[in-house]
């Protein structure tokens, strides 16, 4: 029987009841300081838009397998689900859709009130080639950057090794092997929260 298609827009990832696991790529001097200390250095530019993403494998798409300049180290960042459930409660769509909003106008107001954008990609399989259904990407600046780091935060692991591993069984062919090492990413669960999610970045958030 063949597996139902995945929805076309579902945060899918790694979490307890408690936390959720999002994944970004730095280079070695803010990823290193932060995955020894489990907070994020001062260095770590607070006043900057920062983009976390749930799905492990879109991050490797993103980063190259932990190859591109300056995101050489990868980082699982496991955050509290109330930040997360916040962020995505005060988000607004990081791009103009006609189903979604009013008009043009009203949604760039949104846009500079919102402390938080949601974006979707396709996601991605071993290979790294673009599947149908989407991953979500989730954009934090200005107060949500900053409990993003400073209070959301509850650990920060390095995993690089497991991006490198993951892809030498890519590049031998051994996809199973490669499958069995991955997260376990599930469906995740988004209210309540603030605004109804499924509203705010569901199917009717993007064309």
């Amino acid at each position: 029987m063949t597996a139902p298609a995945a929805p076309q827009h579902q945060i899918r990832a790694q979490y307890t009841d408690t936390t959720i696991t999002v994944y970004q790529a730095y280079s070695r001097s803010i990823g290193l300081p932060a995955a020894r200390d489990g907070r994020f250095p001062a260095a770590w530019k607070r006043d900057r838009m920062t983009w976390i993403k749930p799905s492990f494998l879109w991050m490797m798409y993103r980063c190259g397998w932990a190859t591109k300049e300056g995101q050489e180290t990868v980082l699982a960042v496991e955050i509290s689900r109330e930040g997360f459930d916040w962020a995505l409660g005060n988000a607004e769509l990081s791009h103009y859709v006609r189903r979604a909003h009013a008009d043009r106008a009203s949604w760039q107001r949104s846009l500079r009130r919102s402390p938080a954008r949601v974006q979707w990609d396709p996601e991605r399989d071993l290979h790294l080639n673009p599947l149908p259904h989407r991953s979500l990407q989730l954009g934090l600046s200005g107060e949500a950057a900053r409990r993003y780091a400073d209070e959301w935060t509850v650990s920060i692991h390095d995993v690089t090794p497991l991006a490198r591993q993951v892809h030498e069984l890519v590049r031998a062919g051994r996809n199973d092997a490669a499958t069995a090492l991955l997260p376990c990413e599930s469906p995740y669960p988004t209210g309540p929260v603030p605004v109804p999610v499924p509203m705010r970045v569901g199917p009717e958030g993007r064309p």
